[in-house]
């Protein structure tokens, strides 16, 4: 597993043990020799391996998180708690712009771009090979009780249920289209995960629940938007829906279901990892009735703000449960807000990607700088803010080192370990010093260290509005490409190309090796 660098040379010294047994053994051993952290006053010989709880929101930008945008409109209380008994970063980044790619990445430690670059459309396959190495499959296999609950946007094979012609996407498959009584395979279940709950998407057919690989609700209808929300799109794609299907409903049952799996988990004997990935605050924005009118920032703001309640539901649940101090959390967003966020700056003040450029879809830092947190008790310093770079890819290898375990060689070979960063430790040389960056084929940008280089005129996707360039001081780019240092410019509105044509010159040749050593790789 890299530690220094994408490309670095690696050495694998241990092999995943076969059985709990040998697992909780191994542990032990490397509690001993100093390998996997204690906290405080453990006893290395009966140490329990910790649960890991990762919280995945769904296109929350970086200003949304109130403790980390002092303009911010939308309270945040619990996660404003967990940033204060945990770490906070600053410098913390999806894999992509986009869904599916980011969540590939988090669960492969591997850059999406190595295989993919769009999202998993309605009825699309899944985006992982047979038998790839996954983080729930790494730890189920290390003897963890694993559990999706929430978005997949990873793909299914749901042709295996299929009864009808495969139609446009545009026109949507009718409720008639498949054999919903028949379980649909690789998802969940067959990439790491012991259990699922969800509706698979929030706006892409079929709205129905969904636990482990069958539907539990049955669609008879077609996709109706109910309730239809007062700030931007529904975007819900065609397609079969449950009757009575309610869009403002799909938050709270997935929030109640995750607090009473935990619940389960009280007395288990295993560890367990819990990927709870909210539908929110992904449009369509339907805050429930409770939340609606309780923030400044309009009916996102009060989408934000239930989630952030949904968060502090979880958060009790573990202290209900007795399992607040060995479990890790991870709080991040897949990348950033979708974009209405422009007209809810200028109509409500609030800048939901806080003083970034850019916004989901963007290469810039809106698309895929993050709100991150992590909290670990005995472990990890309270009240502690990380301003190393960081990305959710290196999730994998971190949790493996906690755990003690390798991934097989070959496999997440862009993931580095953050463990010492955890631990307050502050090494050497940066643990990550170069991060790519990309939502879209041809269009990328290179980190490293304070300075960024895009191979492109502009790092937006989606059109920014004239006044908004104008407010923030954005002009056209009169180069084909653009470098910034963060440093100095962290809304990077002054491209440095002509003043440093060499450090351009150097970052761009990086990022073609890089790029060409991931296609020999594949």
């Amino acid at each position: 597993m890299n530690t220094t660098g994408i490309f670095s040379p690696k050495t694998r010294t241990s092999a995943i043990p076969a059985t709990r047994r040998d697992f909780l053994k191994s542990l032990s051993a490397l509690a001993a020799a100093g390998v996997l952290p204690l906290r405080s006053g453990a006893d290395s010989a009966a140490q329990k391996p910790p649960n890991i709880v990762i919280i995945y929101a769904d296109d929350m930008g970086y200003g949304d998180l109130a403790i980390q945008n002092p303009e911010s409109k939308i309270p945040t209380p619990h996660l404003d708690g967990l940033a204060r008994d945990g770490m906070r970063f600053t410098d913390a980044h999806s894999s992509s712009g986009i869904c599916t790619p980011s969540r590939y990445s988090l669960l492969t430690g591997r850059y999406h771009w190595r295989k993919f670059h769009g999202i998993v459309n309605s009825f699309d396959g899944s985006v992982f090979d047979l038998n790839e190495t996954t983080l729930p499959g790494m730890l189920q296999q290390a003897g963890y009780h694993t559990a999706c609950i929430g978005k997949w946007h990873l793909g299914w094979d749901w042709d295996a249920i299929r009864v009808g012609e495969r139609r446009d996407e545009k026109d949507g498959a009718s409720p008639e289209s498949f054999d919903w009584s028949q379980p649909i395979p690789d998802g969940p279940l067959a990439h790491g995960f012991d259990y699922y709950f969800g509706d698979d998407v929030p706006n892409f057919p079929p709205y129905a629940w969904m636990e482990n690989d069958r539907l539990i609700t049955t669609p008879t209808e077609m996709y109706a938007p109910d309730p239809v929300p007062e700030e931007g799109q529904h975007e819900g794609r065609p397609g079969p829906m449950t009757k009575d299907w309610r869009l403002d409903a799909v938050m709270p049952r997935l929030t109640e279901r995750t607090v009473a799996w935990l619940a389960e988990q009280k007395d288990a004997q295993q560890p367990f990892f819990l990927y709870f990935s909210w539908t929110s605050p992904h449009t369509p924005i339907v805050p429930a009735p409770e939340f609606q009118g309780k923030t400044e920032a309009g009916p996102y703001g009060d989408f934000v703000y239930q989630s952030d309640a949904s968060a502090g539901e979880i958060l009790r649940a573990l202290d209900e449960n007795g399992l607040r101090d060995n479990t890790l959390v991870i709080f991040t967003s897949d990348n950033g807000p979708e974009h209405y966020a422009y007209d809810r700056a200028r109509n409500t003040g609030h800048r939901s990607m806080g003083p970034l450029r850019g916004l989901k879809r963007d290469i810039y830092e809106g698309g895929h700088r993050v709100p991150t947190i992590m909290r670990w008790p005995g472990v990890i310093e309270p009240g502690s803010v990380c301003d190393a770079l960081v990305g959710q890819v290196d999730i994998l290898a971190t949790v493996a080192a906690i755990v003690g375990i390798e991934p097989p060689d070959g496999t997440a070979e862009d993931s580095c370990n953050l463990l010492p960063l955890l631990q307050g430790q502050i090494p050497q040389s940066p643990i990550r010093d170069i991060h790519i960056h990309n939502t879209f084929s041809n269009r990328y940008a290179i980190r490293q260290g304070d300075w960024v280089f895009i191979n492109a005129r502009s790092g937006a996707h989606s059109k920014v509005p004239d006044w908004f360039n104008e407010e923030n001081g954005y002009e056209p780019n009169p180069h084909e490409k653009a470098l910034y240092c963060l440093r100095e410019d962290m809304s990077q509105r002054k491209n440095l190309i002509t003043e440093y044509p060499d450090k351009a010159t150097a970052l761009e040749t990086l990022l073609k090796q890089y790029l060409s050593q991931a296609s020999r790789n594949d």
